[in-house]
């Protein structure tokens, strides 16, 4: 049931969970009274509502891709419990890793939700991915591509990260 939730999820458009957001968070929205529109509080909720189907979908596949039996062989071996978690931990930890990197890339290259719900105030809520796209509008290449190297760099890291656990884990 899990999984049926987080796969209808999957398809939702960024731009109607930020629309979503902000006029739940508009003044004279049902949340209103949080005051909580053009913040990085309701960026970070609609981010979170984009990103978690995808990281969930990907966290059950990879939970689901290990070895059935493996619980049982190690309880059968008589391994202490904490024991077993571990060693179970160790065997989706390269599924899990490879979920959170694609989380974070969708979070990172979203640029609608957190437009609408963060209003790209210089300063407070401008993000790289709404930055690039205002410089491009005012034909300021040069500040644009330099928005994107920081983006790619922090991707790189990111990844690298990843890869790094994966090896760690497998």
């Amino acid at each position: 049931m899990l999984l049926a939730l987080f796969a209808a999820g999957l398809g939702l458009p960024p731009v109607a969970v930020g629309l979503a957001i902000a006029y739940a968070f508009w003044r004279s929205g049902p949340l209103g009274f949080f005051d909580l529109l053009y913040t990085p509080w309701a960026m970070g909720i609609a981010q979170t509502i984009i990103i978690v189907p995808l990281v969930g979908t990907l966290a059950v596949v990879a939970l689901r891709g290990g070895d059935p039996t493996l619980p049982m062989q190690l309880r059968g071996l008589g391994i202490p419990w904490r024991s077993r978690l571990w060693l179970l931990a160790r065997e989706v930890a390269p599924g899990l890793a490879a979920a959170l990197l694609a989380g974070f890339g969708r979070a990172i290259a979203e640029v609608g939700a957190a437009q609408m719900t963060g209003g790209n105030i210089e300063g407070a809520t401008r993000v790289l991915t709404t930055a690039t796209m205002l410089a491009v509008g005012k034909g300021e290449f040069a500040d644009a591509f330099a928005y994107v190297a920081v983006l790619l760099g922090i991707v790189a890291v990111a990844t690298g990260a990843a890869l790094a656990l994966q090896r760690r884990w497998a």
